[in-house]
């Protein structure tokens, strides 16, 4: 896991790259592939998206690349400014990455991230890929958003789960190993180095935990006080 914000910066560089590419293929490809053969008569959809003069964005017809280009500048402001830290905040209310096992707590942040990414990037999809010739309607544009959020979202999900995540976990270990290495080494040596130690330590951690049974009954007693009072008023 990313460690100070230039890491963080370079983890959504890399997950962006991948998932905007990801997401023009299953769009031109998947979902609307066979409506741009048809209507343009090709046997193939890049010979359909040459035929017409591009891809159709903002009212008008952009090369593919300034298609991709436009939506990683978007998906990568948007990821830093909210996906990221709207997540990392929506895991920790319900795992603390202290005693949670790290698998748990990255599957949850993958989690919040798609419930955040999909549907923001959906709508600004909506709009970007808008009909305009039809003329605006706030009610086709809402259509629209849903349509895109329902062919997105179990797409975003399993890709992210399953194949982007742990893939620029790879190439983030790589471009990081150093750092990581050092970061691990750094654990090893706080381990307990003998018996006694790890002893001690087993110790500590039952008095800690006792602590927070102990500090969960004061908070259920103060609870269930404030219930009766507020019965008796």
């Amino acid at each position: 896991m990313p460690k100070n914000q230039f890491q963080r910066m370079v983890y959504a560089f890399i997950t962006v790259v991948i998932t905007v590419h990801a997401y023009v293929f299953y769009s031109l490809y998947v979902v609307n592939g066979s409506v741009l053969m048809e209507m343009n008569q090709t046997a193939g959809v890049i010979e359909a998206l040459n035929k017409q003069g591009g891809v159709y964005m903002c009212g008008t017809y952009l090369p593919l690349w300034a298609c991709i280009l436009i939506e990683f500048c978007l998906a990568y402001l948007l990821e830093n400014l909210v996906g990221s830290p709207a997540s990392f905040k929506l895991a920790s209310r319900v795992f603390n990455p202290a005693k949670n096992h790290p698998m748990i707590f990255e599957t949850a942040i993958i989690c919040a991230t798609v419930g955040i990414m999909c549907p923001a990037m959906s709508f600004i999809a909506a709009f970007l890929y808008y009909p305009y010739y039809t003329g605006f309607r706030v009610f086709t544009l809402l259509a629209n958003w849903l349509k895109l959020v329902c062919f997105n979202f179990p797409f975003a999900f399993f890709t992210q789960l399953f194949f982007i995540q742990p893939v620029v976990r790879v190439l983030f270990k790589t471009i990081f190993r150093k750092e990581i290495q050092k970061r691990e080494q750094q654990k090893t040596d706080l381990q307990p180095e003998n018996e006694q130690e790890v002893i001690l330590d087993i110790f500590r951690r039952m008095d800690e935990i006792q602590e927070e049974i102990a500090h969960e009954h004061r908070r259920r007693k103060a609870l269930e006080e404030d219930v009766h009072k507020m019965a008796s008023k």
